[in-house]
């Protein structure tokens, strides 16, 4: 697996030679003259490609008390121009999430699922994947601490057919306000003993971004159980043991507080310890 640091094509340089537009045009005549104005390698470097035809994502947005939030999410997803099923889920909100959820019912973009009361990260991205209907899915968090423009640095590869599997990487870009150095660590450690246990090298498997096509998260979306933040863990085991390719891309990323509405304890990291032993070591 190529190391997302040091790849070329990983980084991408905003306003690199005037072109990038938040809209990203996908379309087959954009992309020739691109092609022609600028080469491969350099298309390449800005993930420049045409898209198939028909082709749909599905973002699964899991949403507990982010009613501030949410619509802007909805908005910087939008803005990427790609073909999308938004699928959000309101995991017990009650802090009138659910009615700012509601406001996007009818549009044709948009799935709502609701769950009455608070069953966890995990669970509401099982209820997202069982909605799906895209091409691909990728899980979107719904408090900004992640940019939907990266999406197409983690479509690259899997449209080429130069990886299964692409997860967006905390670590390898220059444009982020990472996390305190202790939640770095714990995290480092966390994805030190999963690859290990899980036999895949990953820098970051507590990332949000993962990024997979339909045909093989159905395959082991029955035997998803995790209902919390363990599904991190759970979901790229079960995706590893298919056999899959797995490709990171460096993303950017804007840590938000505990004071600003994060929810990830210490307690889920125990749990992240758990969940390595259970399904990277004893393969449950």
């Amino acid at each position: 697996m190529p190391n997302p640091a040091s790849d070329p094509a990983s980084h991408p340089p905003d306003g690199a030679l005037g072109i990038r537009d938040e809209r990203y045009f996908w379309g087959a005549e954009y992309v020739r003259r691109m092609h022609d104005e600028l080469g491969h390698d350099v298309c390449r470097k800005l993930a420049i490609f045409e898209l198939p035809e028909g082709f749909v994502l599905s973002v699964v947005v899991p949403v507990f008390n982010e009613s501030g939030t949410v619509s802007s999410v909805v908005d910087r997803l939008r803005a990427t121009g790609l073909p999308m099923q938004i699928i959000l889920i309101d995991d017990g909100s009650k802090d009138g999430t659910f009615q700012a959820m509601s406001s996007l019912a009818g549009a044709k973009d948009v799935t709502l699922i609701q769950h009455t009361k608070n069953l966890g990260k995990g669970a509401a991205i099982r209820s997202g994947f069982a909605k799906a209907t895209g091409d691909i899915v990728v899980i979107q968090d719904a408090d900004r601490e992640y940019d939907p423009s990266d999406f197409r640095y983690l479509l690259q590869p899997l449209i080429a057919g130069e990886a299964d599997v692409a997860y967006g990487t905390r670590y390898g870009h220059y444009d982020r306000q990472l996390s305190p150095w202790w939640h770095q660590t714990v995290n480092g450690f966390i994805t030190m003993l999963a690859s290990i246990a899980i036999g895949i090298r990953l820098s970051d498997v507590e990332t949000c971004y993962k990024m997979v096509p339909r045909e093989h998260l159905s395959r082991i979306l029955p035997a998803l159980r995790e209902n919390r933040f363990g599904i991190e863990i759970e979901l790229t085991a079960r995706l590893a043991r298919q056999g899959l390719r797995f490709t990171e891309r460096p993303i950017r990323y804007q840590h938000r507080w505990y004071d600003e509405g994060k929810k990830i304890g210490w307690l889920d990291g125990v749990r992240a310890l758990w969940c390595i032993a259970k399904y990277g070591l004893f393969r449950r």
